[in-house]
């Protein structure tokens, strides 16, 4: 019989397992501790928890922590993961180093059910939700866990289609108990799942970053199936409504397509649509990939929109492409490979 992970497990879930197993609850936060600060891989290195209870908990519960069963390393020294979860499923996440940070890539599902034109993980369709143990095992287990400084919900998945596993994965990681990150080093990225995006800013002070990659209706709703349900429009209005003026940031990510979304008509709307709204929006290098007629803007373009932006009141930034040779850049993430050969 498999063990039950006590890695994604809060304080108080911990402190209840402990209590069901006639254990004092102050265990609970010693459990806490070992996990998430001390960052142990086994009940037996939990020394001030007596060898009684140590021994109760082998019966039933282990750590959680599993390594990669695969690591690729890019030229730009990105780096690459690929992780089993419990069910046979794949997925995969990326460290990012540079300067001034440390930042990982992190999946919260396997495929996605978003199917967006650009994105390799649309292709490869949807298989599960990753449970909060499978989203912090991708934080835990890389080897360069201990140097990470921020977080980006960007890899496999729409967050907001996991948004219980995903919020309860950021209490982790920002509470005392756990981590005790700043919730500002923490970005969830999304295409704009209206009320789950509502959810989340009303109980979370993470930044959030959109995906528009075009500011006309029909445009993207050829690019993204999501543009129906949910306009870009009507998310901006929401987003109209919170204070993104202090610490907490909205950005919006925009690929872009060689004549497809970047002429200076899609700049010039974007500077309407985003008015009164304080933010950034980051210019993305689009990767190709196998099937899609699309090919990225040049470097020319890309200068001259972000130009616009910027002198037009629009923060605005060319993102910095990493990993592409290893098909880890924006867009390129699928495990369809690994999902087939297991099925």
């Amino acid at each position: 019989m498999s063990k039950t992970p006590l890695l994604g497990q809060t304080l108080l879930e911990l402190t209840q397992l402990v209590t069901s197993l006639g254990m004092p609850a102050y265990t609970g936060k010693q459990l806490a501790e070992w996990i998430y600060s001390k960052r142990v891989c086994s009940i037996d290195e939990m020394t001030n928890i007596s060898v009684k209870n140590r021994a109760l908990l082998n019966e039933q519960y282990e750590v959680g922590r599993y390594t990669p069963v695969q690591e690729q390393l890019s030229v730009d020294g990105t780096a690459k993961y690929l992780f089993k979860t419990a069910k046979g499923h794949y997925i995969e996440s990326v460290f990012i180093p540079e300067d001034d940070r440390s930042t990982l890539c992190i999946s919260s599902q396997v495929g996605c059910k978003m199917n967006c034109l650009f994105c390799m993980t649309g292709k490869q369709g949807f298989s599960a939700n990753l449970t909060t143990h499978e989203i912090l095992n991708q934080f835990y287990s890389i080897p360069q866990s201990e140097e990470l400084t921020n977080i980006v919900f960007m890899g496999m998945g729409e967050p907001f289609d996991n948004l219980e596993n995903v919020m309860k994965t950021n209490e982790i990681l920002s509470a005392d108990y756990g981590l005790g990150w700043s919730p500002k080093r923490i970005t969830v990225s999304s295409i704009g799942l209206i009320p789950k995006m509502k959810i989340f800013l009303d109980n979370s002070d993470c930044h959030l970053a959109i995906s528009m990659h075009s500011p006309f209706e029909e445009e993207r709703l050829k690019l993204m199936p999501v543009q129906k349900p949910y306009p870009i429009a009507e998310v901006i209005r929401e987003l109209k409504n919170y204070d993104f003026s202090k610490q907490r940031r909205v950005s919006f990510e925009y690929i872009m397509f060689n004549g497809v979304n970047d002429t200076p008509r899609h700049a010039a709307e974007i500077v309407r649509m985003l008015k009164g709204i304080t933010c950034r929006v980051n210019l993305i290098r689009f990767h190709a990939i196998p099937g899609i007629d699309l090919e990225t803007s040049p470097d020319s373009k890309m200068i001259s929109f972000r130009d616009y932006l910027t002198n037009n009141g629009v923060m605005t930034t060319i993102r910095k492409s990493r990993g592409e040779d290893i098909f880890a850049a924006c867009g390129m993430l699928s495990s369809s490979k690994q999902e087939h050969a297991s099925s």
